[in-house]
């Protein structure tokens, strides 16, 4: 069954929530006063329909249904979850959870993207003030994972519980704050180096490009794929954390920080970090910023997948909820997916190793079509590839929708033959083809031999199925 988010504000903020929503095959319904919502939300979701999909080895679920209101009550009639994105005024939230009270459903989730008002506030004049958390989350919305999921002795058990099962179906990291603070917990640390950077500049010892490149060619990668703790745990050594606190600790009590005082932001200094800004990347649209921003995080996520760590390790959960069931064909659409932006080369198109990597991963999906899963394998049996002819026919682009298409062609006694076909969705032309020939193997003797009676009856159902198709 289909379900139904609401989202009240369609900012920056609010069109990432609908595109995390509608990709994720919510239906998604707009309130937003801005005549200009539309054009900007729909900009945000040609971005997110760009990345999203690459970070994932099968295709998305179907799409949901985006549509735009003229009333909030339009808006949130029937949905399940509401999530509020307008500015930070507390006076605004609060009236307009009055208005969403008055006409959602009681037990739908209300949550708020604020950055910095903390739960209790935002249900001080609430009709059901249980009904209402914070659920903030971070630019981009559609790729990055983190939700800070901010609750109060009000919410239930069992709506905190519905929140955090709903976040996690979208492919995102509610991390639960159970005691409320200002600007809740990631913020506060942007806010200490967001106030260390200004001083920097105005003390005229680095620029915007300079602090920027020493927290991208530094720290940042490292917090990247491990955060603060486990990265100082490290620079302990041997020794671990105690020996890093025992040895850095100290120079927590120099005079190298202003994080207690905030620069006055003048108009020269404004101006001065106006100026610098626009040296280091003005050349480049917001929309072309967007692009590249979302492509380099979706070629370190896609790499924290191949490790299964940190963000990679949640796509690689969340991908599981959606891959589908293969059916016997003949086809077999052994493959469904989206060309990410980290498999194209120096000519602009696919890398011809990648055809080799998606051909590799449809015959592993046929695989497991016949019962050759990963408890098959764990248990000592596996099908390896002696031969593979591909065959190279057009170019694939980044972001691309492809399918692959493949035929059992023979499937007796150790032997299985898989013909692949690459297609293009968009127009169903074939972009590449791959005559693949396995042998099964013992993994204990590495040697070949044959499959277990129920893997081998499949195979051989699947060639008579696919013979001279």
């Amino acid at each position: 069954m289909t379900k139904t988010a609401a989202i009240i504000g369609g900012g920056v903020i609010g069109g990432g929530w609908a595109a995390r929503f509608l990709l994720n095959g919510w239906d998604v319904r707009v309130f937003d006063p801005d005549p200009e919502a539309g054009r900007k939300i729909g900009e945000v979701l040609g971005n997110a329909r760009h990345a999203l999909p690459m970070l994932y080895d099968v295709a998305l679920p179907a799409e949901g249904t985006l549509s735009f209101h003229d009333t909030m009550s339009e808006a949130v009639a029937g949905a399940s979850w509401i999530q509020e994105s307008v500015p930070e005024r507390l006076a605004l939230k609060r009236k307009v959870y009055q208005t969403l009270q008055e006409h959602c459903d009681a037990d739908a989730i209300i949550g708020s993207s604020t950055s910095g008002f903390k739960p209790s506030e935002l249900q001080g004049c609430a009709t059901r003030p249980e009904q209402i958390v914070v659920t903030h989350p971070f630019n981009p919305v559609y790729l990055l994972p983190l939700i800070e999921l901010v609750t109060t002795e009000k919410n239930s058990a069992d709506l905190v519980t519905r929140a955090s099962a709903t976040l996690t179906a979208l492919g995102l990291y509610p991390l639960h704050v159970k005691k409320e603070i200002d600007a809740h917990i990631a913020d506060r640390f942007l806010e200490a180096v967001w106030r260390e950077a200004l001083w920097l500049i105005k003390d005229g010892i680095a620029t915007t490009e300079e602090i920027d490149n020493a927290i991208r060619f530094g720290f940042g990668l490292r917090w990247g794929q491990m955060g603060l703790f486990e990265t100082y745990r490290i620079a302990g050594g041997e020794a671990g954390m105690k020996h890093f606190i025992d040895q850095f600790g100290p120079c927590l009590q120099w005079p190298w920080t202003k994080l207690m005082d905030v620069p006055e932001l003048t108009e020269e200094l404004t101006q001065m970090i106006a100026d610098q800004s626009d040296a280091q990347s003005g050349h480049l649209s917001i929309r072309e910023l967007e692009r590249k921003r979302d492509n380099n995080l979706i070629a370190m996520m896609r790499a924290l997948r191949q490790q299964g760590n940190a963000a990679g390790r949640l796509i690689n959960e969340h991908q599981v909820t959606f891959r589908p069931a293969l059916e016997d064909g003949p086809p077999i659409v052994s493959a469904r997916r989206v060309i990410p932006a980290d498999w194209t080369d120096y000519n602009g198109h696919m890398n011809e190793g990648r055809y080799g990597q998606l051909f590799s991963d449809a015959a592993d999906a046929v695989m497991t079509h016949v019962g050759a899963d990963a408890a098959y394998i764990e248990a000592g049996n596996s099908y390896f590839t002696a031969e593979t002819t591909i065959r190279f026919l057009s170019e694939a682009q980044a972001g691309e929708h492809v399918t692959v298409e493949t035929r059992v062609t023979q499937g007796e006694g150790k032997k299985l033959r898989c013909y692949h076909e690459m297609k293009r969705e968009s127009d169903g032309a074939v972009l590449a083809t791959a005559d693949q020939f396995m042998l099964h193997v013992n993994l204990e003797t590495r040697r070949s031999c044959d499959p277990l009676p129920g893997v081998l009856a499949r195979v051989e159902a699947l060639a008579a199925l696919h013979k001279d198709k």
